[in-house]
């Protein structure tokens, strides 16, 4: 560039941003190359110098004479059937560092006798592909599926017979009667790079990444196309099948790969510092491998020990995934918008200049709370690093301030809800902000419909969340008062799918019979945040009707047993929430009614000071534990869940056990339930 040249406003805020871009990239030129101590990615590196490269490009003229760019440094199917899996094919849960792969082991063993304690581990590499069952009926393959939801997949039959490496008849398997081996479906990166190369050849589809192009491929209706694709098929576990005399994990794999399956590499641990060294010495040599992988699988190697353990819903307790660290990209924030959730909680959305991290374009980032935003001091123009772990959804993990540019501005947590307008509130000492408008705002509403019918609630029998849904979608009910004016929509009702004439008497009967309520279960259903049942059944208690604690102060809600400041404030605010306000009147003034409750002096409570614990299941009364546990804080009693020496007494009802016991090797008083329903009368 001619120094001489004189530049106008533009032109300098370019050369400025070069620069800037100038500046890093020389430093972290010098911290890779001269100190080897690099403080940023590979990838945040290159994209730094990608940045300084565009802008060079786009202006020639403007480009800088000491610029480190300048330096070497079968037929078509009509679609796929569904398939249900006779055993479901689970996730996996994941660790990130060695201080969650330590409490994965701890869970474990917490879960074993003390003679399994401390099992040996099989370790895999976690191949980045596509989970798929193969079946086999007396050697002959008969079936693939992919995982679909872990209960139900696709039949991609015709597709996985395509696969080179997967063995169509198993000699050795000619009297198992049901094989079922699991595994990935993978493109391997010398085929995916060929598969990309041909394509931008011929202007065809060029994939992300080898896991998109597997997916792809095994998507596919005509088998013909499958068949041209370099796909490979890696065993991880036998779930029919295997032979008796089988019964580790490591030795099942070896037994498939004897029989013709491939397998990845396999070893077996003894600790968690095993675990980590090889997850170290994986993560240096992993660019050398012929596959893509994110990580590792570590599983109990004992067979019987994994089936004693069990599994979650969706994962198995005696296996993790062990994550690699996840890929970082830099971009620009353009702006913040501010979401508003079904329960109120306002939260920052970063909005992206589009970028790619770990093969996935990624335009959104979660900025989490205010806190996190003033934690980073980050404003909207900002370069930034967003980080993306596996399906987690991405965040910032850092602002480059040497970046910035001059025009940015601090971001404030709105006044006002960006839904409703109502007013938001951040308690002292809490990270979320939210939405006072519980009962109005439409984002909420929903929610609170769903809370506000449920049994513990205002118990609407036959309102259920589907039918309040289809409601509100119809516009029918926006708000919970609403509820009290269906009979006015009872035509529109009957004509609902699967809600005929009979259902809808039940259900306008339910919610006339529910205005007759208790003080305690309408303060419940209005679903003030913090307040649960117990909480509800104080407040009640306390102000003994709606008025005195809509106008109670911070601190006389603070008086109120078992409330903080936290909690006091949540209340105070919700009351101060104009809508919230006209929503309770709706509800009064469609007849939601209740008696006014006789209150406890708070210095005269006749279980003050006492600690109880409750067991076993209230018959006579029908009693709910929870309801119990209320019962017994509105006397003045706190509730534990344990018996120890300190335990005053003992609630006790029908199929008591181990409590039980234990109070009485202790000497705790034990209250049965008789004795307590006369002690709540008196």
């Amino acid at each position: 560039m001619n120094a001489n040249k004189k530049l106008d406003i533009e032109q300098q805020e370019i050369v400025a941003k070069m620069r800037a871009l100038i500046n890093e990239v020389r430093k972290h030129n010098n911290a890779y190359y001269v100190m080897d101590a690099p403080t940023i990615s590979d990838n945040e590196y290159d994209q730094l110098r990608l940045s300084l490269i565009e802008l060079e490009e786009r202006y020639p003229d403007l480009t800088q004479s000491d610029s480190p760019t300048a330096s070497v440094g079968d037929d078509p199917l009509p679609s796929f059937s569904q398939v249900k899996h006779d055993i479901p094919m689970l996730s996996l849960g994941n660790v990130f560092n060695k201080d969650d792969l330590t409490e994965f082991m701890r869970r474990v063993n917490d879960r074993l006798s003390d003679k399994d304690k401390d099992p040996s581990y099989e370790v895999e590499l976690k191949l980045d592909g596509l989970a798929v069952s193969l079946k086999y009926h007396n050697g002959h393959f008969v079936r693939g599926v992919t995982r679909g939801d872990g209960q139900t997949g696709e039949d991609i039959t015709q597709n996985v017979r395509t696969i080179n490496n997967i063995p169509l008849v198993l000699e050795a398997a000619f009297d198992i009667d049901v094989l079922e081996v699991r595994g990935e479906v993978l493109m391997p990166k010398a085929g995916f790079e060929r598969l990309n190369r041909e394509a931008k050849q011929s202007e065809g589809k060029v994939f992300a990444n080898p896991r998109n192009a597997a997916a792809g491929s095994l998507r596919q209706l005509d088998p013909a196309v499958a068949a041209n694709r370099p796909l490979a098929f890696y065993a991880y576990s036998v779930n029919q099948g295997l032979p008796e005399h089988i019964t580790q994990q490591s030795a099942a794999l070896a037994w498939l790969k004897e029989i013709g399956f491939t397998v990845s590499e396999v070893k077996v641990v003894n600790s968690v510092d095993q675990v980590q060294s090889y997850y170290e010495s994986v993560i240096e040599t992993r660019n050398s491998l012929p596959f893509e992988i994110d990580g590792m699988v570590i599983k109990v190697d004992d067979l019987q020990l994994q089936s004693q353990l069990g599994h979650l819903s969706r994962e198995p307790r005696w296996a993790t995934a062990y994550k690699f660290p996840a890929e970082t990209a830099i971009t620009k924030l353009n702006a913040i918008e501010w979401q508003v959730g079904r329960t109120g909680q306002i939260t920052p959305v970063g909005k992206l200049e589009p970028v790619q991290v770990g093969g996935v374009t990624v335009s959104n980032v979660t900025l989490h709370n205010i806190g996190e935003i003033q934690r980073l001091d980050v404003r909207v123009g900002d370069t930034v690093s967003v980080h993306r772990a596996g399906d987690v959804i991405p965040k910032v993990t850092r602002v480059w301030h040497e970046l910035r540019p001059e025009d940015t501005e601090s971001v404030t947590l709105p006044a006002n809800c960006p839904v409703c307008d109502s007013p938001v509130v951040l308690p002292e000492g809490e990270a979320l902000a939210r939405c006072t408008g519980e009962l109005f705002c439409p984002a909420q509403q929903q929610e609170a419909l769903i809370h506000f019918v449920s049994r513990k609630a205002m118990d609407i029998e036959g309102l259920g969340e589907r039918w309040l849904i289809s409601f509100f979608e119809q516009g029918i009910v926006k708000t919970v008062a609403d509820i009290y004016h269906l009979q006015e929509h009872k035509a529109d009702l009957v004509n609902f799918d699967r809600l005929g004439e009979k259902s809808v008497n039940n259900m306008l009967t339910a919610i006339e019979e529910s205005k007759n309520t208790t003080l305690s279960r309408f303060i419940y259903a209005i679903g003030i945040k913090g307040v649960g049942e117990t909480t509800a059944q104080n407040l009640a208690q306390h102000f003994g009707d709606l008025p005195p604690l809509m106008e109670a102060s911070i601190e006389a809600l603070e008086a109120v047993p078992d409330i903080g400041t936290i909690t006091a404030e949540l209340i105070y605010n919700f009351f101060r929430a104009e809508h919230n306000v006209e929503v309770i009147e709706a509800l009064q003034q469609a007849g939601v009614h209740w008696d006014k409750v006789e209150q406890v002096v708070s210095d005269n409570l006749p279980l003050e000071g006492q600690t109880w614990v409750i067991t076993g299941t209230l018959v006579e009364s029908g009693m709910s534990r929870d309801d119990a546990k209320a019962r017994l804080q509105v006397l003045g009693a706190k509730v534990s869940g344990s018996v120890s020496a300190k335990t005053s007494a003992l609630l006790a009802g029908e199929k008591a056990g181990s409590k039980l016991t234990k109070a009485e090797s202790l000497g705790v008083r034990v209250v049965l339930e008789e004795e307590f329903l006369a002690l709540i009368e008196a």
